[in-house]
């Protein structure tokens, strides 16, 4: 039987930082631009929050089932190892779905923009059949555009637009370098499972690219989202830090980012790669951080 340990590995802390990166940055333009609120940003992380945390359930409940993690070099498994029945993972699944969409509900009240439902009730649909279904999006190599635009562009301008009613085209940069670095963090989960995915079928845009091209787009990935970064702090929202300090900063994370890159193209594999995938979310946090300072 499953622990409440068991059950917070299964839901993946280590990739929960990209859920929260985008409704920092989301909140710290409407607080540029003179409109954030507190509730409505705390909604927008709950959203956040449950869809990944959602899909990460619903990843391990399908691959368990399909045999896809019965050989697996990263954490444990709830379904695959038997430590909780499929049916239980299912379910939690389905019920951090439904706090997703009370909690965007609830959002979508308080900004009145009703017309943002269209999109909310697709992404508990996306989250679920990125590995379930008889088909899968992410077993085509398509699950980073499923990231790229619900956790890069949804969840930064969704979080600026409930908050302020505007996107300026700055959060829209922002949004993108966000989606990148959350394709980093899978892009690297992924390098790690490619021994194991394409024998199961699970055919994932690392699978795709092949190991090397995937470790290559995992350095560019990083870069690009630093170099988008540079563009922002040199247009930002409103000056409250000096350009120096922004600039600096965006050194920092060049060299931060350039040494996450190195043991990835070394050929690092299996466990190593789990503390790439640790680093890469905290990157994306600390980049966030700093992001929404120069915004």
């Amino acid at each position: 039987m499953a622990t409440a340990g068991d059950w917070l590995e299964g839901a993946r802390p280590r990739t929960l930082l990209v859920s929260l990166a985008p409704v920092i940055v989301g909140t710290g333009a409407a607080a540029a631009l003179g409109g954030a609120a507190a509730l409505r940003a705390i909604l927008a992380a709950v959203v956040a929050l449950g869809l990944q945390v959602g899909a990460n359930y619903a990843n391990d409940y399908s691959d368990g089932v399909r045999g896809t993690d019965d050989i697996r070099s990263g954490p444990t498994r709830l379904t695959a190892t038997g430590l909780a029945s499929p049916q239980a993972v299912k379910m939690a699944a389905f019920a951090n779905f439904a706090l997703a969409l009370l909690a965007g509900v609830w959002l979508i009240a308080l900004a009145g923009t009703w017309w943002l439902l269209l999109i909310g009730a697709t992404m508990p649909l996306a989250a679920w059949f990125y590995t379930g279904g008889t088909n899968p999006y992410g077993y085509r190599g398509l699950g980073e555009v499923f990231v790229f635009v619900f956790f890069g562009l949804v969840a930064t301008a969704g979080t600026t637009y409930t908050q302020v009613l505007a996107v300026p085209w700055q959060v829209w940069w922002a949004a993108t370098a966000l989606g990148i670095l959350a394709c980093a963090v899978l892009m690297v989960a992924n390098i790690r499972d490619i021994p194991t995915d394409e024998p199961a079928g699970k055919h994932t845009l690392a699978v795709r690219l092949g190991e090397r091209g995937a470790r290559i787009t995992y350095a560019l990935m990083l870069a690009l989202a630093v170099i988008i970064a540079v563009v922002i702090m040199a247009n930002p929202l409103a000056g409250w830090l000096p350009r120096w300090l922004c600039y600096l900063a965006a050194g920092g994370l060049t060299l931060w980012g350039a040494r996450l890159t190195m043991p990835v193209l070394r050929g690092a594999r299996a466990t190593a790669l789990i503390g790439s995938l640790k680093q890469t979310g905290i990157f994306e946090l600390i980049f966030a951080l700093i992001l929404t300072a120069a915004l």
